[in-house]
């Protein structure tokens, strides 16, 4: 039924879940993986504490290795399953358009994400990345809370 599914994550507790999730699925039903972590890009103007206190550099310094390791979770849990695939790290202003171009990029047809991310006023501000891909999406998306 799915061949490709792409798996989000931003490395929160939550969306190791859904990584495990996603990867036992691919597993059980002989599918590879697409795994994709967003990272947003630097700006002056923010509710993102960190990235106040931090300068461009500081901040892109930050965010590739955080990409880094929540990437390498999830290529090493998916080789320890034995399913194939592919990590992509990409820094998007929107990480939901992200998530929905990179699975038709690679052709996934489905999507496996968390049921949220951000906590407190961010996610306030900003909504819900889930709720928009669930919106724009017209690949299937499976929310794992």
């Amino acid at each position: 039924m799915y061949t490709n599914i792409l798996i989000a994550t931003d490395g929160s507790k939550l969306a190791e879940n859904a990584v495990r999730h996603g990867i036992a699925l691919a597993q059980r039903i002989g599918a590879k993986v697409t795994v994709l972590t967003v990272e947003p890009p630097f700006h002056m103007f923010t509710t993102d504490t960190q990235m106040l206190e931090d300068t461009q550099a500081q901040y892109k310094v930050r965010i590739t290795e955080h990409a880094g390791k929540t990437l390498a979770a999830a290529a090493h849990a998916a080789q320890a399953a034995g399913v194939a695939g592919i990590t992509v790290g990409v820094e998007h202003e929107h990480p939901y358009q992200a998530i929905i171009d990179t699975a038709e990029a690679n052709a996934c047809d489905l999507i496996v994400m968390a049921s949220h991310g951000r906590n407190g006023i961010a996610a306030i501000l900003l909504g819900s990345e889930t709720i928009k891909v669930l919106t724009h999406s017209t690949i299937p998306v499976l929310v794992h809370r």
